[in-house]
């Protein structure tokens, strides 16, 4: 999901370069993926109906989101901002007041509705935001 997630929905990120796509998924690899669920600082959350995984999303002890993606076929139901808001009730009850990510072009309009604001402004690369949890 996270691979297909990449590939499909992120194209204003990696506009189909063969060699910056494979660099982004590089780690996304099932070994990774499970050390970064079982990892002690790692907070994790799928989003799933039955059988099917439709997101995932994770952040740091610190509030930092390391992931958020959702399944090309659950694109706009809803399923990213529900993890988002998960994680930052989780960031809530760990006692902290902020979250922050580094956002993709493709996603940069999705935080920015949901309150995160641009921290450092985008050169060639991930756009830094950060939202208060108060």
């Amino acid at each position: 999901m996270l691979r297909r997630s990449i590939q499909d929905l992120c194209h204003a990120d990696h506009s189909g370069n063969a060699a910056k796509l494979a660099d982004w998924l590089s780690n996304k690899t099932p070994e990774n993926v499970a050390a970064w669920i079982s990892h002690p600082q790692s907070h994790v959350f799928v989003a799933a109906e039955g059988e099917t995984i439709l997101g995932v999303a994770a952040m740091t002890a610190a509030g930092e989101i390391t992931l958020n993606y959702v399944a090309p076929d659950a694109r706009f139901r809803g399923v990213s901002k529900a993890l988002i808001e998960r994680l930052e009730v989780q960031a809530r009850e760990l006692g902290l007041d902020r979250c922050t990510l580094n956002s993709t072009e493709t996603a940069r309009q999705f935080y920015l509705s949901l309150g995160y604001q641009e921290q450092i402004a985008p050169a060639n690369g991930p756009c830094r935001m950060a939202k208060a949890l108060t």
